[in-house]
């Protein structure tokens, strides 16, 4: 077996980001203003992921890394199944699960009129007892979309072997937890970056101070 040098493999990464930073920036998906994230914290910077995931040829370029990444020495996939929350990581999943050559799902969020919201696999969709997963996302702010998915995971008998996005904006999340099962479990991004969140209001957030207008993107746009 042949083993990667670390230099080598850092090598390869720091390629592998300045190529998926290329991507997105040609793209014109880093944009600036007063943006509302999914986690509710405010930014004054948003990456739009559909700018990229709207062109295959990237798309397919960003998944060729992580597929390249989980091949087999024999040229086989050492994953037996791609997974991804949606809506993103739909896209994502089923083309790196096309270039691996295995099935391909996503979870959808459930919110339960008397619990809070989790991950789901629906419409007909299994995970064997045993079976290698990896789940791939596009853009980690707090990581909770991936973590809502782990107990999907684990309460159909599914391995997750790695947790990976296209960019972590987290400012450097290198695991994630399982609320279930409390097990850790290996996160990798394609690209890191530091755009720093805020909470939301006039005294944490500075876009709030200056009164730009807050955007909800993905949604109607204005956010109030």
């Amino acid at each position: 077996m042949t083993t990667i040098k670390p230099a080598v493999d850092l090598a390869a990464r720091a390629a592998i980001a300045t190529r998926t930073e290329a991507l997105f920036r040609r793209s014109g998906a880093l944009r600036d203003g007063h943006f509302l994230l999914k986690s509710g914290r405010h930014s004054d910077a948003y990456l739009e992921k559909f700018a990229v995931l709207s062109d295959p040829a990237a798309t397919s370029e960003l998944c060729a890394f992580w597929a390249g990444r989980h091949r087999g020495a024999d040229g086989g996939p050492r994953v037996d199944l791609v997974a991804g929350p949606t809506t993103g990581g739909v896209i994502l999943a089923f083309e790196t699960g096309r270039q691996l050559g295995t099935p391909a799902i996503f979870a959808e969020e459930v919110k339960a009129a008397d619990g809070p919201a989790r991950r789901a696999f629906r419409r007909g969709f299994r995970i064997e007892p045993g079976q290698r997963v990896l789940l791939v996302d596009d853009i980690l702010t707090t990581g909770g979309s991936l973590v809502a998915m782990l107990p999907a995971v684990e309460a159909m008998g599914g391995e997750v072997i790695e947790c990976a996005v296209l960019v972590d904006r987290s400012g450097g999340m290198q695991t994630l937890t399982s609320p279930a099962s409390g097990r850790v479990y290996p996160l990798r991004a394609l690209w890191a970056m530091d755009l720093p969140t805020y909470e939301a209001g006039p005294a944490t957030c500075p876009r709030c101070a200056d009164g730009t207008p807050l955007h909800a993107p993905g949604s109607t746009g204005a956010a109030s």
